[in-house]
């Protein structure tokens, strides 16, 4: 029963739950626009739910929005804080507030702080996993990529580490240097002014080459890469399905855990994202390494 339970809360989070002033479980509480750097920049920020006993793990969600859009307010997660997780939504500055390194910099910010806050809140700090779509993608597949390393470890809390369990990336960039735009949409393309790409470097991927290198996942793969479940649509107008596919390829040669699925007639998001059995599948990983301490 805990298990199907466990399938339907998921259901609803994959599905697209959100809102402005979520309905909490009962005995939950919601801690709002904690800041995770002092003094920081007003996106440095995180809403943090808590179950009624909080001892279990921690499931940290990363929205996405191009880099420079989205909120935290359009929270995710939720139905899992029923189960005795806690969740945190998190926030981070955007391109138009600074360029790459800064996003990926304040997610591992707030790692840092969660596990720096860990025993204050109640949840485990050894079982923390991330969970992100489109740009959230790419920055959960960059903290699960980087695990193993200190990069893009700056300001507080350094005696803590980034460091997830495992990281569930939905359709995340992971090639910059490799990009090839999938359609003719402006937004996606490797020049002109509208690009996100090109917001989030401050210039074409042949002017910061160097940037767009130390941005894509990619580049760190490994065998140290924390276990990441990759979902992917093969008909992705924003994202090429070649991105995530070079990523499980290069993780998979390493002999790091990864597991891509590719929803044949997916786009950029969907319902057919959870047929077939991928949501058992994805729920399966998830039990496997937040189950024990």
């Amino acid at each position: 029963m805990k298990r199907l339970l466990l399938l339907l809360a998921h259901a609803a989070l994959l599905h697209g739950l959100s809102a402005q002033e979520p309905k909490l479980p009962a005995g939950a509480k919601a801690l709002r626009d904690l800041a995770y750097v002092t003094g920081g920049h007003e996106q440095q920020k995180l809403d943090l739910y808590l179950p009624a006993k909080p001892k279990g793990p921690l499931l940290v969600f990363i929205h996405g929005g191009g880099w420079r859009g989205g909120s935290k307010n359009n929270v995710q997660g939720l139905p899992m804080v029923a189960q005795g997780y806690a969740v945190a939504n998190i926030e981070y500055r955007f391109s138009q507030h600074a360029i790459f390194p800064a996003q990926i910099e304040d997610c591992k910010a707030a790692i840092r702080w969660l596990r720096a806050h860990a025993t204050e809140h109640g949840y485990d700090p050894k079982r923390i996993a991330a969970w992100g779509d489109s740009a959230g993608g790419h920055l959960t597949a960059m903290l699960a990529t980087t695990s193993g390393t200190r990069d893009f470890d700056v300001g507080e809390n350094l005696d803590q580490s980034s460091a997830i369990r495992c990281g569930v990336d939905f359709y995340g960039p992971s090639d910059f240097p490799g990009w090839k735009p999938p359609t003719d949409n402006p937004m996606v393309q490797r020049t002109g002014a509208e690009s996100v790409l090109v917001q989030l470097f401050g210039g074409t991927m042949e002017e910061k080459a160097g940037l767009a290198r130390r941005a894509s996942p990619l580049t760190w793969a490994g065998k140290d890469a924390a276990p990441l479940f990759i979902l992917h649509g093969a008909k992705d107008p924003l994202v090429g399905l070649e991105q995530s596919q070079a990523l499980a390829d290069k993780l998979k040669a390493a002999g790091a855990e990864v597991t891509l699925e590719i929803v044949e007639d997916g786009g950029h998001g969907g319902p057919g994202f959870f047929d077939g059995g991928r949501l058992q599948r994805l729920l399966g990983f998830l039990n496997r390494h937040l189950a024990q301490p």
